[in-house]
């Protein structure tokens, strides 16, 4: 890790094309390139599963034609980034900027108000025009990303395909219902006897008992199984809150929450949920997806998980009604819109440049491309728009957008969607499911991203941690194992003890400011 640090140092070792005043490089103001002679930048980014080193992605490789600007990058796995990031940033060897940053608002304002990144407004003012016009299209943008004392220390991401409101699609298979002569369940108790019948009858064929009725992830962002708590009227999420009439709710300490953890451990009992399911990672999930394992599971589509082989086995299962005779959707805390996602460091000699540099990512049709994928392997230009090309039936689009999109700081607006760029087909069609099957049970409300002062994020990153960490651990093992009657009052006790009601009155706090200042 030491090798690692102390290669990205940007304070003192960079390279003679980047040192000095942006000036000194024949910085062009406007119009490409943005240097005449090269300038080198070192960015760190992470990195998905998939994806190449970011040098070797045609779209960053086109962006440094262009330019005239070349990025060293520093691509970290996403499942190590966070860690190395936050030794960064604490020990002041740092690149020149961050890129999908991830930076939390502990991160922004923290860092931001020490010094490690420095402020950008007078930077987009004088090199940003697109940034600038997108802050004039939407307002609450530029809200958003502006901390508590004034100043923008991270840029924005949007992509306002409407998506975000619920990450987790249940899907179910279909021809296995109609191998076993089974309808499509309505209800939970109906879908559990689906789910014996996928256990028990061998749906696959293949002679062995070998069927996993249901999967899921474990308190991941998507294949979430805390969206099947709504069938008792609570909704679950990663974050445990939900918002009710104006209300922050802690959906772990409510009783239709002990009432679903102790109908679902029956099921565990039952061997109808995974048991891998606590434990394992994306590529061990997508893995047995693609074997003709699964009777149900939960993700955001259908198609990455098991493959367009076995896509049309599945079909999505509606809300079911529960015990009580709930039917509804918890709708995510997630937004179309999210700060975090570029930051600037003090180790940066040019940050003119690399404020045009990024700048040139939210021209709408270069924000297609970073957020999908380049001209030539997903688009095509037609009569001036970005249309999709039409690939080859073998082809996983999610794997290949890993593979040639890298995301970031990208701006992709609803009226972008009519006019300069087609919706991802996988998009459309999400959307076209989410409008005709979940949105007629979606709640009402969820929590908004919320800038919360230095002293309450201070807090809240106190206490969060830990009560998240005990709420997930608690949640798993009961669910495996039992014991949430048992265990239930003192576990609520516990939660107190560790300041559950300081932070749920800082986040009603929060809340209530957000709607007065709307």
């Amino acid at each position: 890790m030491l090798c690692f640090i102390l290669v990205l140092s940007a304070c003192s070792s960079k390279d003679s094309s980047s040192d000095g005043k942006a000036e000194s490089a024949e910085f062009n103001k406007e119009g490409l390139p943005i240097v005449d002679e090269q300038v080198t930048l070192e960015f760190v980014s992470p990195k998905a599963p998939l994806a190449p080193k970011y040098d070797e992605m045609e779209i960053f490789n086109t962006l440094e034609d262009e330019t005239n600007v070349k990025i060293e990058w520093s691509n970290i796995p996403d499942d190590g980034y966070e860690e190395k990031k936050n030794l960064m940033l604490a020990s002041g060897d740092l690149p020149d900027a961050f890129y999908s940053a991830k930076f939390t608002d502990l991160d922004i304002v923290k860092y931001g108000q020490n010094g490690t990144l420095i402020p950008l407004e007078d930077l987009i003012e004088e090199h940003a025009p697109n940034i600038q016009k997108l802050f004039e299209k939407r307002p609450e943008l530029k809200s958003m990303v502006t901390a508590p004392d004034g100043h923008i220390y991270t840029l924005p991401r949007a992509e306002e395909a409407g998506l975000g409101a619920v990450p987790n699609f249940m899907s179910i298979n279909k021809t296995w219902l109609d191998e076993l002569g089974l309808e499509m369940p309505t209800t939970l108790e109906e879908y559990h006897d689906v789910l014996v019948a996928f256990k028990e009858k061998d749906p696959n064929g293949n002679g062995k008992q070998d069927e996993v009725p249901l999967s899921f992830m474990f308190n991941f962002w998507t294949g979430n199984f805390g969206d099947m708590f709504a069938a008792f009227n609570m909704p679950d999420n990663v974050e445990h809150r939900i918002v009710r009439d104006g209300k922050v709710i802690y959906t772990a300490v409510q009783p239709e929450y002990k009432e679903a953890i102790d109908y679902y451990h029956q099921w565990m009992k039952e061997g109808l949920i995974d048991k891998e399911s606590f434990t394992q990672d994306v590529s061990q999930y997508f893995a047995k997806g693609k074997n003709e394992k699964y009777g149900s599971y939960i993700w955001w589509e259908s198609e990455e998980v098991v493959g367009p082989e076995l896509k049309d086995d599945y079909v999505l299962l509606p809300p079911l009604v529960g015990p009580n005779g709930d039917q509804i959707v918890g709708r995510s805390n997630n937004s179309d819109y999210s700060r975090g996602e570029f930051a600037i460091t003090s180790a940066n000699a040019n940050p003119e440049i690399t404020m045009r540099w990024v700048d040139q990512l939210y021209e709408t049709k270069m924000s297609a491309q970073i957020n999908w994928g380049p001209i030539g392997t997903i688009f095509e230009e037609k009569d001036g728009k970005l249309v999709l090309k039409e690939q080859p039936d073998d082809v996983v689009m999610g794997e290949l957008r890993q593979k040639v999109a890298p995301n970031g700081p990208v701006a992709i607006l609803k009226e972008d969607f009519e006019e300069t760029v087609e919706m991802e087909p996988r998009a459309k069609q999400r959307l076209e499911d989410l409008n005709s099957i979940y949105a007629p049970y979606l709640e009402d409300e969820n929590y908004p991203q919320i800038f919360f002062s230095p002293d309450e994020l201070d807090e809240i990153n106190r206490l969060e941690v830990d009560i998240k960490e005990f709420t997930n651990q608690k949640k798993a093992q009961w669910l495996m194992e039992g014991g949430v009657n048992e265990e239930w009052d003192s576990y609520k006790k516990q939660l107190e003890d560790m300041g559950l009601s300081r932070l749920m009155e800082i986040y009603q706090e929060g809340l209530d400011r957000f709607k007065k200042n709307q």
